[in-house]
C-alpha cells in the first residue's frame, strides 16, 4: 500500500488540504467538503509540504488567473472511486476553462445519458475538487446544484473563470 502524504496551503477558498502519494495527487479538498476527509482517516498520513511544491504552485496560479490546465501529476489508481465514477471523472477533465456543461451532458459525454443522477453523485465524490473541475457542471435549468465544497465557493470558482477566461470561448470551440 502507498504511504499517504498531505500539507494544506491558503486559498482565496480557505485552507486547502492536498493529499497525495509517491506517483502523485489524490485529492484536494476545502474546509467543511462534503466527502472529504475526516480528521481520523488522516492520522496515518504524513505531512510533507515539498511534495507538493508543483501543486501548490500550480493552484496558486490558477487562482490568479495564470493557469488553466493542470499538469502536476495524478495517482488516479489511489484515487479510489469505482468504475463508473472514474469515467465521470475523466470526463470531467474534458470540461474547458471557463465552459459549464449540465449534468446530463455530463451524462451522455460518458455514453449513459440516462444516468444524470449517477453521474450527478459520482460528480459529488471527486476527490480531486478544482483540478478535476466538478465545478463546471451546473444544472440543466442553468441554476447552480450540489458541490463538496458549498456552492457559495462553486460560484466563486465559476466567476474567477469567467472574469479571467477570455480564451474560454476559443477553447470551447474545439470540444
Amino acid at each position: 500500500m502507498n504511504k499517504t502524504y498531505y500539507t494544506e496551503i491558503e486559498s482565496i477558498l480557505g485552507t486547502l488540504i492536498l493529499r497525495g502519494t509517491e506517483r502523485g495527487l489524490t485529492g484536494l479538498y476545502m474546509q467543511d467538503h462534503r466527502h472529504g476527509p475526516e480528521e481520523f482517516q488522516r492520522r496515518d498520513w504524513q505531512r510533507d509540504d515539498r511534495r507538493f511544491t508543483e501543486a501548490s504552485a500550480q493552484i496558486t496560479e490558477y487562482f490568479a488567473g495564470k493557469r488553466k490546465v493542470f499538469t502536476t501529476p495524478i495517482d488516479r489508481e489511489a484515487m479510489g472511486g469505482i468504475d463508473f465514477q472514474r469515467r465521470v471523472w475523466a470526463a470531467l477533465e474534458t470540461i474547458p476553462y471557463g465552459v459549464t456543461i449540465s449534468y446530463g451532458e455530463l451524462a451522455r459525454r460518458i455514453g449513459q445519458p440516462a444516468a444524470v443522477r449517477a453521474v450527478g453523485l459520482a460528480n459529488g465524490r471527486n476527490p480531486l475538487s478544482i483540478i478535476v473541475p466538478c465545478h463546471r457542471v451546473i444544472g440543466a435549468n442553468g441554476k447552480l446544484t450540489g458541490y463538496g465544497g458549498g456552492l457559495e465557493r462553486k460560484q466563486q470558482l465559476l466567476e474567477l473563470e469567467k472574469t479571467r477566461g477570455s480564451v474560454a470561448l476559443t477553447l470551447a470551440e474545439r470540444y
